[in-house]
């Protein structure tokens, strides 16, 4: 278990929390530009091997997943967890369709002047849905469902299979419940290769979005200049944000939420108050015996790792660290949530008091849980309708504006040595 106190951190230690997995990523990138450059030569073929190599399963029956079989997963889940998913269809819909601008826009800047803007979905975007360490429909639902309300025509998706070679019931039934039907059972960098330059099965896209492990995100590094690669979604991350009048109890409970997520994880415990690690841990040890040897494992292994408790002097040094770390997702559970509110910078995500945990966001409560992480929450924000439209700028000038606004706009174009643009001001009758 790693317990810091913040001011007798060395450089070394300091410099490992901070950077949490990244350092992993750096260490895959030759691999990633090995595997998307076989990809890139072979296809489908390079697509299937590594699938093979690092999934563990040969794709008999091809990559893509049929109407059927999202037909089939839908009808096989239980009617709670069908249930759960619409729920948190209808939630996140909501919230995001209230995102969504203006198509068209205008205004007068001056006399004669008008300019705007008009918005457009992106003509097509890949999905990328991670699958590791679980199942997650809920990060389908999160991409997918502000691609739809932002109108993207085209959205492909791609997630690798599990131990039979198929999708889980529930990622087939967060498909079929929202709409989705193009999806393509490949992942890490050989499923970002495969989108970035096109095989003969899955099409090259525009844009892929979505969280993944090292090696994902080590290859939408090393493509970049492929496909645009979307918001920078790494290993999960956390800060749990707490005083003296935190419930211990609570603070255990979400303390372990992201640290289940595997061993490149990080969930961080910050707080000024010195008891509260004594009242915590024995707390946590109890709630280990409850869950499986996979996810104890996981977490245990991200306390020592890039996760633990970091102990400061004040509440005001605990929120120095955190806008420092720019956590993706983070909790406050102090006396007053709503007066630490402003003085969080950076945050993927906020979520206050003792009934908001991350567990809520991540599923059910609305706002999108695909959030920056690696320190990107210092310039990211969160995944929305945003992410999956584009907007051209519209200017129109009537001739009695054109005629006020000329000279200046000469100016600017000699002042700048930019011939032409001058001589089309200068001499236009």
């Amino acid at each position: 278990m790693n317990i810091f106190t913040l001011k007798q951190m060395s450089p070394e230690e300091k410099r490992k929390i901070m950077r949490r997995a990244e350092t992993d990523i750096s260490e895959y990138m030759q691999t990633a530009r090995e595997i998307s450059l076989d990809v890139k030569e072979n296809g489908d073929k390079a697509v299937l091997f590594y699938t093979k190599k690092f999934d563990k399963v040969q794709l008999t029956n091809g990559m893509r997943v049929s109407a059927e079989e999202i037909e089939a997963g839908y009808g096989r889940l239980d009617a709670e967890t069908r249930a759960a998913i619409e729920y948190a269809a209808g939630n996140i819909r909501t919230f995001h369709e209230e995102q969504m601008p203006e198509e068209i826009w205008f205004t007068n800047v001056n006399d004669g002047i008008m300019a705007g803007e008009k918005v457009t979905p992106i003509t097509d975007v890949c999905l990328y849905v991670p699958r590791g360490k679980g199942s997650f429909p809920s990060v389908l639902l999160m991409l997918g469902i502000p691609a739809l309300v932002a109108g993207v025509p085209k959205i492909v998706v791609v997630t690798p299979p599990n131990e039979q070679g198929t999708l889980d019931d529930a990622m087939l039934a967060a498909a079929k419940i929202i709409g989705i039907d193009e999806i393509y059972m490949v992942g890490g960098i050989q499923a970002v290769a495969s989108v970035a330059y096109g095989t003969e099965t899955i099409p090259k896209c525009s844009k892929i979005i979505g969280p993944g492990n090292a090696y994902a995100t080590a290859a939408k590094r090393v493509l970049a200049n492929e496909i645009d690669t979307g918001l920078p979604a790494g290993p999960s991350e956390s800060i749990i944000l707490a005083d003296e009048f935190a419930d211990p109890h609570k603070v255990a409970l979400d303390w372990m939420i992201e640290a289940e997520h595997g061993p490149d994880s990080a969930a961080l415990l910050v707080t000024h108050d010195k008891t509260l690690p004594e009242k915590v841990l024995p707390i946590v040890e109890e709630q280990l015996k409850k869950i499986s040897e996979k996810r104890r494992n996981f977490v245990t292994t991200n306390f020592s790792t890039y996760g633990g408790i970091i102990l400061t002097d004040s509440l005001e040094e605990s929120i120095a660290f955190v806008n420092d770390y720019a956590p993706e997702h983070m909790e406050v559970m102090t006396q007053d949530p709503f007066a630490v509110l402003p003085k969080i910078k950076n945050a993927g995500e906020i979520l206050l008091g003792d009934y908001t945990p991350i567990t809520m966001c991540n599923f059910v409560m609305g706002p999108n849980a695909i959030l920056p992480t690696g320190g990107f929450a210092k310039t990211c924000s969160s995944v929305s309708v945003n992410d999956f439209l584009k907007r051209s700028s519209v200017g129109y000038v009537t001739k009695e504006g054109f005629e006020k606004a000329r000279e200046h706009a000469y100016r600017f174009a000699t002042a700048e040595g930019f011939d032409t643009h001058a001589l089309a001001v200068k001499d236009r009758k």
